[in-house]
């Protein structure tokens, strides 16, 4: 008890999260009478916000470099998107060439910025202010604000439709629509929980800090039921859709990067203290040049699904789409500061803006009143991480009310 209570009070917001996560939508499934957790719903729930997971990975690393955002994002998604339907619908070019040199505008953005911020040290936010400007304006001047559609079927497929049911052999007769997906969901299950004792058997071995093997246990199955009976639900309808394998390519790539390579832990250093990881050895300029390049590269990966999803080019895509990665990265446990965050928290902030979206639209709260609910779950988001950075006291209100009465 004593390493599972050392366990959760070390991960206290992602623990304070998961639980928010897991109430939100408890209390949603109750309100909209079962409807939240319908398979064709989890379904569109995951078309609809892949992505938000695949921007907030990105803002992640910019956050980690010392609470730096990046402002440009979500008209770098629209500026892609444009790109890709020019490239395609308007100019007829093949939909696997288009893909890669849109990839390659993302990057060439990503310079762009990283260079003013990392080496001409103009802040972030100024930069990304006006790429925010910059490439809105362009994505007007591409499209010549009209909405260019429909994306050939090759590129549609990349992010629309479901993954077959190339294993249904092995359905014993389960009545499920998609067998395939629950195999799935029970491999992920059991690969995640070999991972996490693999992980605490090298920390122990390296004498390294580790939580106990019942707290592991513990938060490994609870994951895994959920993992499996998500699986579930989607192989009640159509099966598990195919963007979630370019979440959960980024997720594993970047959830990598942050915890077992050196640049990550560059990331951390140069979030924590600049100068000392300067004074460290850490190339701490390369270090916020990547973190820009990655970004905008992963705008437009965003932008590349966002378009396939919608099957359409539109001069008002991505508009307010870096907000809700900023917020899924802060409301996921990222410091304000810089330094602190996890792929893993940030899944769940997106995770809990994305069910805060599908809930009350379900519901029929209007979107000016949705506004309204998480700007105020962001600003708890944020003041729990400040207060506990802070350890604020109010304990000096006493002593200064008898220091007033005996004067």
């Amino acid at each position: 008890m004593g390493k599972l209570k050392a366990a959760f009070s070390k991960n206290l917001k992602q623990f304070v999260m998961l639980i928010a996560l897991v109430v939100i939508i408890v209390f949603f499934q109750v309100l909209t009478r079962g409807t939240l957790l319908k398979p064709m719903n989890v379904f569109n729930l995951v078309n609809q916000n892949a992505y938000v997971v695949i921007l907030a990975a990105g803002m992640l690393i910019c956050i980690l470099t010392g609470g730096n955002i990046d402002l440009s994002a979500g008209s770098v998604v629209a500026f892609v998107g444009a790109c890709a339907g020019t490239f395609m619908i308007t100019w007829k070019w093949d939909p696997y060439l288009s893909v890669a040199l849109c990839l390659l505008i993302g990057l060439a953005i990503g310079m762009w910025h990283g260079f003013w911020i990392a080496y001409v040290r103009i802040p972030a936010f100024i930069v990304t202010l006006s790429g925010q400007l910059i490439f809105r304006g362009l994505t007007l001047i591409v499209l010549k604000g009209l909405t260019l559609a429909p994306f050939p079927k090759a590129f549609s497929a990349l992010s629309t439709g479901a993954i077959g049911n190339f294993m249904g052999f092995l359905d014993p007769g389960s009545g499920l629509r998609n067998f395939t997906s629950l195999v799935i969901g029970v491999i992920l299950a059991a690969a995640l929980v070999a991972v996490q004792l693999k992980q605490r058997a090298d920390r122990k071995r390296k004498g390294y800090s580790y939580d106990g093997l019942a707290s592991t246990l513990l938060r490994s199955l609870v994951i895994a039921a959920a993992l499996i009976y998500f699986f579930y639900l989607l192989a009640n309808y159509t099966g598990t859709p195919v963007v979630l394998i370019t979440v959960g390519i980024v997720l594993m790539i970047y959830s990598y990067l942050t915890s077992k390579t050196v640049m990550g832990r560059h990331l951390y250093a140069v979030g924590g203290n600049e100068k000392a990881a300067r004074l460290s050895g850490v190339k701490t300029n390369k270090i916020m040049f990547l973190a820009y390049v990655n970004m905008s590269f992963l705008a437009a990966v965003a932008g590349l699904v966002f378009a396939a999803r919608l099957n359409s080019s539109s001069p008002q895509a991505g508009t307010g789409f870096e907000l809700d990665a900023i917020g899924a990265c802060f409301i996921g446990g990222a410091s304000a500061y810089g330094g602190i965050g996890t792929v893993g928290g940030t899944l769940i902030g997106a995770l809990i803006m994305g069910v805060l979206n599908n809930g009350m639209s379900i519901m029929g709260i209007s979107i000016d009143l949705q506004q309204v609910v998480k700007g105020l779950v962001l600003l708890a988001a944020v003041a729990f991480d400040v207060i506990s950075k802070q350890k604020i006291s109010f304990s000096f209100l006493p002593k200064l009310a008898s220091r007033k009465k005996a004067a």
